[in-house]
């Protein structure tokens, strides 16, 4: 039996010492030090059997790593891929760890291939598969050949296979093994359901090579030829990382209770698809040359929001589950005793009137850019806007899904006036049949009551709610939405103002958390979209120098390998919150064309009526 004699890691790794791989059904976050500590198997809402990223090993972790106990440690992805190349230098040489998840293939799978480069180079593998995040041990039996272990627990199977011997000690999976340069080893971890046979073997090292070619050739395909073509790029294939290729849906993250403050109780389930994110995604992903993703999305949107209008919900789930019950994993101590570990998310049981917007913006943009729209879905869009004129004048949740009580968000009301604008305007452009005349009147009693209720004359802004003195960051998209022109005074004061109040170390806070309007303790990191919208509204007003300024310094938050969480401690210098975060890449890509040529944000805003009209 392999003697243990080194320190396994007992926290998780700052959140941006991880890099994300993945196979467009699930995705794995690989820490610097080579281990694997999240995976969610068989796609990303599904439980975790590495769960180390909330608790420690004991919850699940895959480590490869050299016995010598401090290697020097370099990684970067291959190319355009996904992926991830991770450089260890030792005292005795240099080895590569390249770990990926084949595309294509039924079931997921991660590869991990370990190659010397340099010297002899000693390695050691500790594996602890915990199923049901972290909770289930399974029962694990060598394979016949002795050249791979199978595991068992419920209604899940995984096997590990590898040329090197594998054994059991305390309760995990361990080996050591040595490497000559140009030598190399390959481990393969397939998933399937126990009650069938296990996964069939196959070459991990020829499925890597095809992996490659399709990441490049995909890639191969953006259409982005500005100036930040490698950071817009690496963002849209974290995109296509995030989506679930059965059905096109785009998870927010791959992850779970990653703490928007750290230690603090600020930890939600992302691993689900926001009606929020609607329109910037279908944006991202034409802006890249990427029609077939964002047709897919398109195609997404419709179908899980089919239905009674009264019923729309917030998010779904990547099929379009409506049911998303929100429960605590007690069990696990959180992101470095970040509690609590949030399953589900209860939010997708709120009102939010701003989604009704997202959703016709999102249609509107789909019929403009030349996706296919079927013919149902004008009738489905209809009864959404029938439904939101019943319904406008009420209070709601907000964007930012507050638990701290309704209010008369301006944003709601801002949303709720583009998802009638853009009612209008696909009547005019498509001749789509429509009480249009209605629509108009209702389009200007919304702006009516917004200019009227949501302006703070004594601040000379808009406000977070009807009656507030508190700015919300939303408030950015007033313009970018079309709502009024960027040069209005009342814009202007309220940039202004968001700009004094809401500044955290040069990026923007949603809103100050202190006044209580979400119900929770006070305190978060900056977040990241809203520095995005910051420098889109510095771009409109010719703030040039300003608004590259402003995204240059985003760009420097990325990690090492090009990747964003939802916010940014400015104090801590951390990332917080889940991670990789889809909006916070979104946001990159529609700001970097924004600077490139000013096509996202005319996109929304071009044709919006504010007039009264």
């Amino acid at each position: 039996m392999p003697e243990l004699d080194f320190v396994i890691r007992d926290t998780p790794l700052p959140i941006e010492d991880y890099a994300l791989i993945g196979d467009c059904r699930t995705a794995a976050l690989v820490g610097k030090d080579g281990a694997i500590d999240w995976l969610c198997l068989p796609r990303f809402d599904g439980p975790a059997c590495f769960a180390a990223l909330l608790g420690d090993s004991r919850h699940g972790s895959w480590l490869i790593t050299p016995q010598h106990p401090e290697p020097q440690v370099r990684r970067s992805y291959r190319g355009s891929t996904l992926i991830l190349e991770t450089v260890f230098t030792t005292p005795d040489g240099e080895v590569a760890l390249i770990d990926a998840m084949p595309l294509g293939m039924e079931g997921s799978h991660v590869i991990r291939r370990v190659e010397g480069r340099s010297g002899r180079v000693a390695m050691r593998m500790h594996l602890k598969l915990r199923f049901d995040f972290g909770a289930s041990t399974p029962w694990v039996t060598r394979e016949e050949n002795r050249q791979g272990i199978l595991a068992v627990v419920g209604p899940d199977l995984v096997t590990v296979r590898g040329p090197v011997l594998m054994q059991g000690h305390e309760m995990a999976t361990v080996a050591k093994f040595e490497l000559d340069v140009g030598q190399s080893v390959t481990f393969v971890l397939s998933h399937g359901p126990s009650h069938l046979p296990p996964p069939t073997r196959f070459d991990g090292d020829a499925a890597l090579a095809a992996t490659e070619e399709q990441w490049l050739a995909w890639a191969a395909r953006c259409q982005y030829s500005g100036r930040w073509k490698a950071a817009v790029l690496r963002s849209l294939i974290v995109l296509k990382a995030l989506s679930y290729e059965p059905t096109g849906g785009i998870v927010a993250a791959p992850t779970t209770s990653l703490p928007e403050q750290l230690g603090g109780p600020r930890n939600w389930d992302y691993r689900f698809c926001w009606l929020r994110d609607a329109t910037l995604t279908l944006i991202a992903l034409m802006g890249g040359g990427y029609y077939t993703e964002a047709q897919a999305w398109r195609d997404w949107l419709h179908r899980s929001v089919a239905g009674s209008a009264d019923e729309l919900q917030i998010m779904y789930g990547v099929g379009g589950e409506r049911h998303l019950m929100e429960w605590e994993a007690g069990w696990l101590p959180g992101y470095q005793g970040a509690k609590p570990v949030r399953i589900g998310n209860a939010a997708s049981e709120q009102l939010q009137l701003d989604i009704y917007g997202e959703v016709m913006d999102a249609l509107h943009q789909a019929r403009a850019g030349g996706l296919d729209v079927p013919p149902s879905a004008w009738a489905l869009q209809v009864n959404l806007i029938e439904h939101l004129e019943a319904i406008w004048q009420q209070p709601d949740d907000g964007i930012w899904e507050v638990r701290g009580g309704r209010r008369h968000f301006v944003h709601s009301k801002v949303m709720a006036w583009v998802a009638l604008d853009r009612a209008v305007q696909d009547i005019e452009q498509y001749g789509l049949p429509g009480p249009v005349e209605r629509w108009r009147e209702v389009r200007g009693a919304i702006h009516d009551d917004v200019c009227a209720k949501g302006f703070n004359a004594g601040k000379n802004s808009f406000s977070q709610s009807y009656g507030s003195d508190e700015l919300d960051a939303s408030l950015l998209l007033i313009p970018i939405v079309g709502f009024l022109p960027h040069d209005d005074a009342r814009v202007r004061g309220t940039i202004a103002a968001i700009e004094r109040e809401l500044d955290a170390g040069g990026f923007m806070l949603r809103y100050r958390t202190q006044a209580g309007a979400d119900g929770l303790p006070p305190g978060e990191g900056a977040f990241l979209p809203c520095s995005f919208w910051l420098a889109d509204n510095y771009a409109q007003q010719g703030r040039d120098n300003e608004a590259e300024a402003l995204f240059e310094r985003l760009l420097a938050l990325r990690n090492d390998v090009g990747l964003l969480a939802e916010e940014y401690d400015p104090r801590a210098r951390r990332q917080v919150g889940n991670f990789p975060q889809a909006f916070s890449h979104l946001s990159l890509v529609n700001t970097a064309l924004n600077l490139h040529d000013g096509s996202a944000t005319e996109q929304r805003s071009e044709g919006a009526q504010p007039a009264n009209t």
